[in-house]
């Protein structure tokens, strides 16, 4: 795993050991990476259930002004940690290891976000309320752009009940990106 591209291009990052944690592969971060390009530069970043912090680190690399990054995993905190010391990405970072509904509500006095990335374990069913969330503490704006990595078979029919509506989804050959914009 590494960095694919920008101002840190090819430098290794690291992924925490012995969990159950399922990194995006180069491959599936590029393709996504080159979607997004001209949404990054100087963007606010959100990297939601951050594993290692390769997206958030990714979107830091490519232009994005600032990134946070949350996650609840003491294992995965470090190793966020060490990627963003490895990387010289610590002041235009922040790093918030709490449970989802605290980490979120510790945004609310920030600005939005103008990509909020969102890789929950999939078995979860979590996105229906983190997109509450995001829009009850307005951590989205009009033009935000929400990315959630699911199953293929994820049924995401969830959105209709929310403020949000599918823009696109990319479909890979073991998992998908579903694009979300305000309606």
């Amino acid at each position: 795993m590494r960095v694919i591209a920008g101002s840190r291009r090819s430098i290794p990052l690291i992924t925490a050991e012995g969990l159950d944690t399922r990194p995006t592969t180069d491959r599936i971060k590029e393709t996504l990476f080159n979607i997004l390009q001209t949404e990054i530069e100087g963007s606010r970043f959100l990297d939601l259930f951050a594993g290692s912090g390769q997206m958030g680190i990714e979107a830091l690399s490519r232009g994005a002004s600032y990134a946070v990054f949350a996650e609840q995993n003491k294992k995965c905190i470090d190793c966020i940690q060490k990627n963003l010391t490895k990387t010289k990405f610590l002041e235009e970072s922040k790093v918030i290891a709490s449970s989802l509904p605290d980490c979120l509500k510790t945004l609310k006095n920030d600005e939005p976000f103008d990509i909020i990335f969102m890789d929950p374990p999939y078995a979860s069913n979590l996105e229906p309320a983190v997109l509450r969330m995001i829009d009850d503490l307005e951590l989205a704006h009009e033009d935000s752009l929400i990315i959630i990595e699911a199953t293929l078979d994820r049924d995401v029919s969830f959105v209709d009940e929310t403020s949000f509506e599918i823009v696109r989804t990319k479909v890979y050959k073991t998992n998908k990106h579903i694009f979300l914009r305000r309606k």
